[in-house]
């Protein structure tokens, strides 16, 4: 009978063992399956690979400029260094820069149009890599800032016109102007945003400007854009 009892235990303690491996998992079990959690680490990528469009640039530059509130920025060529100062009252033209600064989208672009006595500007190329980092980061236009009183005095860094600005004067958000002249291009005070002043570095915005050009405006020698520096 003992024997019958121990035989008896052994397979009811088997069955439970096989029907807790075989059962039904709770809700709460499903959802751990299916939903694990995502770490800090992940977070940050899924962020930094934010595909920007012009419906969610507004956004998306308002979240990015509230955590990273840097305002000067630092401009490495071959000629030297261009050091910039970036308006605050311009949130999204200068959330714009530090972000691109960040994601070191201008490492390799060029000042690929230079008018003496006028303006020079950057942040484009003819490399095939450029467009594979604009592609990454997104496709997008700024709107227009032009009513905090800025005007476009020598040394201030500017956007020029995108693809659409004819239609939405909208701003190309991965290039810039500095202007060059001497007394300034007011007549461009309306049409363009300017987002910031060179505070320190203008010899090198001159020597830029004096580079011999084909028909095209393009310097015949490529003027490099080594990469920009956020400073603070």
């Amino acid at each position: 009978m003992k024997k019958i009892c121990f035989l008896l235990i052994v397979a009811c303690a088997f069955l439970s063992c096989e029907d807790t491996k075989t059962s039904t998992p709770t809700s709460e079990e499903v959802q751990k399956t299916e939903t694990p959690k995502t770490t800090k680490k992940e977070k940050k990528k899924e962020k930094k690979h934010v595909f920007i469009t012009t419906e969610n640039v507004l956004d998306y530059m308002i979240d990015y400029g509230k955590k990273n509130p840097e305002t000067r920025v630092r401009i490495v060529t071959d000629f030297g260094n261009i050091d910039i100062q970036l308006y605050k009252e311009t949130p999204y033209h200068r959330a714009n820069f530090i972000m691109l600064a960040k994601r070191d989208y201008f490492a390799g672009t060029q000042f690929h149009r230079v008018v003496k006595d006028f303006v020079i500007q950057g942040g484009n190329s003819d490399g095939w890599n450029i467009a594979k980092k604009r592609q990454k980061i997104g496709k997008y236009l700024l709107p227009p800032d032009t009513k905090k009183g800025f005007k476009h005095d020598r040394g201030v860094i500017s956007m020029p016109s995108g693809e659409l600005d004819h239609v939405y004067k909208m701003a190309s958000p991965f290039e810039f102007f500095i202007v060059q002249k001497k007394g300034g291009t007011h007549h461009l005070n309306k049409e363009y945003t300017a987002f910031g002043k060179v505070i320190a570095g203008m010899d090198v915005v001159d020597e830029i400007a004096n580079q011999e050009t084909d028909k095209g405006e393009w310097p015949k020698k490529n003027i490099i854009i080594k990469r920009v520096e956020v400073l603070d």
